[in-house]
């Protein structure tokens, strides 16, 4: 397995209960999975709601706290609870065909031959950057929210924040409190959603992700399925014109941004808040994607190849999704390498009785 995130959590919780033996494989140099490198500001409270690891409730935790320490302490605690072979800080750096059928999977930690793979690396480490014309000319800053810690480096900046997403609209409240003046620019108005965001209103955004994925096509957003939640914050920071929303503009100059009608923006900072592509660049050598440009996935599956099992992409990139994903893969796995019913597991101990991985 490759990924120790919460899909890669969810899938060796289950592995452990089907008696199936794996090693998994997280390049962090900690437990946290993503979580762990949000910013500090990210409070529990402010963030999606995290849902529960099977086998093991997140509990009540102080909506103060940073989201990045409480999901952080939690996933440990999990890895230790659950026994999880986690080596880490470990890169896989490609996944090849073996010749006796299996897949050669080579590592920092070394190589393994394995009769099954669960893909679990998720997006943070592939964030996107769209290309506008005269990006290189801008003598101001450019960041990511990928590297975003916070908006106290941006105190007396002009600052446009682009992207529609919640961690756009995270980050330009807080940044507003500090900056100069603020401007928020999306390709497309954004969607407000009120009332709680229930399992009935996240089963549907995850489906309309699935879709994509069973035709091959690159996966949406998740969460852009989803729209924006409107809390109280986010409804004094409209009253305020913060979230006074601009189309894209059409290019980048060396002091700020200009539409096609002429119109322009100063700005010391761009902060692009333009989303994550899904981090698979270590199954190249497999020929996975299709004339679509995504990999076709029935469930987790892959289409053209069952050995191999994708978690945190496409309908599996969010918290409730990365948790069905992980059964979901895992009864598939049983299927395939020991031919019992999906729904039959194994006694739950840590001594496997199916071995899969075999160290090269």
């Amino acid at each position: 397995m490759i990924g120790a995130g919460q899909a890669g959590l969810s899938a060796g919780y289950h592995l452990r209960r089907a008696g199936i033996g794996f090693v998994m494989f997280d390049h962090a140099p900690r437990a946290g999975g993503a979580w762990q490198h949000r910013w500090p500001t990210l409070t529990l409270g402010k963030a999606h709601r995290i849902h529960d690891l099977p086998g093991m409730p997140l509990g009540e935790h102080d909506p103060a706290r940073p989201a990045a320490r409480v999901v952080s302490e939690y996933f440990a605690r999990y890895e230790a609870a659950f026994d999880l072979p986690v080596h880490r800080p470990a890169d896989v750096t490609s996944v090849t065909d073996a010749p006796d059928g299996r897949l050669l999977v080579r590592s920092s930690d070394g190589a393994y031959l394995v009769r099954a793979l669960v893909n679990a690396t998720g997006t943070w480490d592939k964030p996107f950057w769209p290309y506008y014309p005269g990006m290189e000319t801008f003598r101001g800053r450019q960041l990511h929210t990928a590297d975003y810690r916070g908006p106290h480096e941006f105190a007396g900046r002009r600052v446009v924040v682009v992207g529609g997403g919640a961690s756009a609209t995270q980050a330009l409240v807080e940044i507003a409190e500090v900056a100069a003046g603020t401007a928020w620019v999306t390709r497309r108005p954004p969607v407000w959603r009120e009332g709680p965001f229930d399992d009935q209103r996240g089963r549907a955004a995850v489906a309309r992700v699935e879709e994509r994925v069973r035709r091959g096509l690159p996966p949406g957003s998740v969460v852009g399925a989803t729209g924006l939640l409107l809390t109280d914050e986010m409804r004094a920071a409209r009253e305020r014109g913060v979230l006074d929303r601009l189309p894209m503009f059409e290019r980048i100059t060396p002091a700020g941004v200009v539409w096609a009608d002429g119109t322009a923006i100063e700005a010391d900072v761009i902060l692009w808040a333009t989303g994550f592509r899904a981090a698979l660049d270590h199954l190249a050598p497999l020929r996975l994607r299709g004339p679509g440009g995504g990999i076709a996935v029935d469930g987790t599956r892959v289409a053209a190849d069952p050995r191999i099992h994708l978690l945190g992409y496409g309908p599996s990139a969010s918290t409730i999704g990365a948790n069905r994903a992980g059964r979901a893969a895992v009864r598939e796995i049983v299927r395939l390498l020991v031919g019992r019913s999906p729904g039959t597991t194994g006694t739950g101990g840590n001594e496997p009785r199916v071995r899969v991985v075999t160290p090269v």
